[in-house]
């Protein structure tokens, strides 16, 4: 790079306006874009305009709180000044950014102040005359008419006089920058501008001589920097010189000697590398070749076998049908879990209505019958405000009763016995609340599986799948283990159809014409028949299923819904439960595990109902010999409830063991409540008819055996209890009843208690009623 030529300044006519102007154009279009390149933050006037460039940038510096539209925030950052006095950018950014502080403060400066300057600076830089400009200009233009061309990376070297080495004459070359669109405002003429800063010198007045001070100072900088500028390009000149006189050859260096044998020995390093080369080359090229030839073979393979074709698209189509059932099962899940409670918290809220109601009306009306038992101190307030607390119950009790009474009339039933009835009647209102709460939840339930394929959500079309896989590849099937795995995916879908099964109901659909009970025993016989295995592992997964899913909401029912006093329900559970706990598994020791936990949960809760719902009062004999009184039926009530709970905890012979039933109704019913009510009863037709009816409930298998003479262990009291009311009934020549007591007594096996009373009483004509059972 040249050096920058030395520029002075000159004072210029008044009347030269119009060629300022046109010099300040073309004024020295390469140094310009030099100076710009070199420091961007200088915003004082550009070397090489005069006198006029002065005056436009001095009226600049007063403007500068207009702010600049065309600056980039780039130019801004590096304009912006450092107060601390640490910046680390050059000397000329600084001063630049010190000028830019300064000049918004510069609002006008006086005429002589200017010229001042001028001088000054004029004796530092040298600026050409418009003359050397145009000849410069001209030898531009010439140079590239003939070149025929102008190249886009053109590198303007200066001479130390600032003129351009390859400048010819400027007429010849066409005035194409004349077409170019303007993007800057025109710039003004010597006379506009000296007329604008007239106006504004005018307009503050008041501010001249601190405006005077500043531009002084701005100008100062200027020259500095433009000093600085000069020296900084003949370092860097020098330093590049110097840098170039270093890196030529010295002759004076000496290298070591070589010789033939040297470049030999090189030469042959140098084959025996390249030969070692091309012979791993040669390897590698081998190794491709096989490896391609394998390859090509591999395919010729596969295309030829269509059966592995077959097997891989099979598989890879299963695996992603498992994903998908698996991924629509876990999000549908929580939606089962939710609608499965609300429904049975429904059901157990209408189950602790009528468990709360029947112990709340068995309490008020026992404190009643207290009440009208109490000797006469008892004070008529005391009396008054237990009838107010109890009348209302009473009413409504007994309003239910005739309700049952009147409906057993119209159907022809007149066996039944007061006290045997569930008394399970709702209300209206209660009734409708219930049926629109289950009918919502129903509904709910099937919106669960509405937006889901029926290959997903169907159980016949899911086992359907893994059907195909154990007819097309049984090894794989097997080896799987798939059996184990089905009943975890039934799961969730056997859930949802069981949400609105109710194994209480009397009318409630089994679980065999249940449509995921059929779909599995087909898959299970399928499974049979194509199976070479006589211990197929498919034939687990129906007890599998029940025993996992079905087991433990037949649990729920029984702990929380079940009421052992209702008959229907009891039948209905035990209808359910004889055909879930006889199905046959091979897999003995989960159904036996699953088959532990149901008659556990059953023999809990009919324990619980023994000692929460069984009360049977004891009067004495004056308060129950009238059989309308309030006593008598009250205590008639709660015996024929006691003895509907004996029989239908008696129902469950076949599904639980001997011992538990005869611990249950035999130990902990009969001989606790319902001998000794009859020990305090009066002997008679309605005593042995009560008798009867006990006999009738014992199991028949318990007195199967022929070698049997006397009955079991536990209905010892009730022997003793037949054989005392046959010989009081016998006294008074009651010959019918005594024959039903030796009925009973043969009945249950006590053969040995009854022929002693025939021998003690000489009942002979009753000898044929033993040897018949005999």
């Amino acid at each position: 790079m040249a050096h920058r030529p030395k520029r002075t300044f000159r004072p210029r006519r008044a009347d030269s306006s119009d060629s300022d102007g046109a010099q300040e154009t073309f004024a020295e279009p390469g140094a310009t874009r030099e100076q710009a390149a070199r420091d961007p933050a200088v915003e004082g006037p550009p070397c090489g305009r005069g006198h006029a460039e002065v005056s436009e940038l001095r009226r600049r510096g007063r403007g500068r709180r207009r702010g600049r539209a065309w600056a980039s925030s780039r130019h801004a950052e590096r304009a912006a000044p450092r107060l601390d006095g640490s910046s680390d950018v050059p000397a000329e950014e600084e001063d630049g950014a010190h000028h830019s502080s300064e000049s918004k403060d510069d609002q006008s400066s006086s005429p002589n102040s200017s010229r001042t300057l001028e001088d000054e600076f004029s004796s530092v830089v040298n600026i050409p005359d418009a003359a050397f400009i145009q000849a410069t200009y001209r030898k531009c233009k010439l140079a590239r008419a003939q070149e025929d061309y102008i190249p886009l990376d053109v590198k303007h070297t200066f001479t130390n006089s600032g003129v351009k080495k390859n400048s010819e004459d400027s007429e010849s070359e066409p005035d194409d920058f004349k077409d170019i669109m303007p993007f800057t405002p025109k710039p003004q003429t010597l006379r506009q501008r000296m007329a604008e800063e007239t106006t504004t010198r005018n307009e503050e007045t008041s501010d001249d001589s601190q405006d005077e001070k500043n531009q002084d100072i701005w100008e100062q900088q200027q020259m500095r920097k433009a000093v600085k500028i000069t020296k900084g390009q003949d370092i860097d000149l020098s330093y590049s010189h110097e840098s170039q006189t270093v890196k030529k050859f010295d002759a004076s260096i000496s290298f070591p000697p070589v010789s033939l044998e040297i470049i030999k020995k090189k030469l042959n390093t140098r084959l025996t590398l390249l030969q070692d080369t091309h012979r791993s080359h040669l390897r590698e090229y081998e190794k491709y070749i096989q490896d391609i030839k394998s390859s090509k073979s591999t395919i010729q393979n596969l295309e030829n076998s269509s059966n592995q074709a077959l097997s891989f698209k099979f598989y890879k189509s299963m695996k992603i049908y498992v994903e998908n059932l698996i991924d629509c099962l876990n999000e549908k899940i929580i939606n089962i879990q939710e609608i499965e409670s609300a429904m049975h918290a429904l059901l157990l809220k209408q189950a602790m209505i009528f468990m709360k109601r029947r112990q709340d009306e068995l309490k008020h009306e026992s404190a009643y019958l207290q009440q009208l038992s109490c000797k006469p101190e008892t004070s008529i307030n005391e009396s008054l405000a237990i009838d107010e607390k109890t009348q209302s119950i009473l009413e409504e009790v007994e309003s239910r009763r005739a309700r049952r009474r009147q409906a057993r009339v119209l159907s022809g039933n007149c066996t039944h016995e007061e006290g045997a009835s569930s008394d399970d009647e709702l209300s209206s209102a209660d009734m409708i609340d219930f049926q629109k709460s289950q009918g919502d939840i129903l509904q709910d339930h099937k919106k669960i599986f509405e937006d889901v394929h029926s290959d997903f959500c169907n159980i016949q079309n899911i086992l359907l799948k893994f059907q195909q896989w154990r007819e097309k590849f049984p090894d794989s099937y097997y080896e799987a283990f798939i059996s184990l795995c089905i009943p975890k995916l039934l799961n969730p879908l056997i859930r949802f159809q069981l949400i609105d099964w109710n194994p209480l109901k009397f009318d409630s659909i089994g679980l065999k014409q249940m449509p995921w009970f059929t779909s599995v025993e087909e898959f299970i016989d399928c499974s049979m028949e194509d199976s070479k295995k006589e211990d197929s592992s498919d034939k687990k997964i129906l007890s599998t299923v029940i025993n996992k899913t079905v087991i433990p909401r037949l649990i729920g029912f029984v702990e929380f819904i079940w009421d052992p006093l209702s008959t229907t329900q009891t039948t209905s559970l035990i209808t359910q439960c004889r055909m879930i706990l006889e199905e046959q598994s091979t897999c003995e020791n989960e159904v036996n595990k699953g088959k532990q936990d149901l008659l556990k949960s059953i023999v809990s809760r009919m324990k619980k109902a023994i000692e929460d719902d069984v009360f049977i009062p004891l009067y004495p004999k004056s308060a129950v010999e009238d059989r309308t009184s309030p006593h008598a039926k009250f205590q008639e009530r709660q015996f024929w409830s006691g003895l509907k709970l004996f029989g239908n905890i008696l129902l469950w012979n076949e599904l639980l063991p001997e011992d538990t039933l005869q611990e249950l109704g035999l130990g902990k019913l009969l001989n606790r409540y319902l001998i000794i009510a009859l020990v305090n009863a009066i002997p008679g037709p309605d005593v042995v008819k009560k008798c009867s009816q006990i006999a009738a409930y014992l199991p028949e298998k318990w007195f199967q055996s022929s070698a049997m003479r006397t009955s079991i262990p536990q209905l010892e009291n009730f022997i003793q209890f037949l054989l005392q009311s046959a010989r009081k009934l016998s006294r008074n020549e009651i010959r019918d009843e005594v024959k039903e007591i030796i009925l009973i007594l043969v009945k249950i096996k006590a053969l040995n208690q009854a022929e002693s009373f025939i021998e003690e009483y000489h009942l002979d004509h009753l000898r044929s009623v033993i040897k018949e059972f005999e």
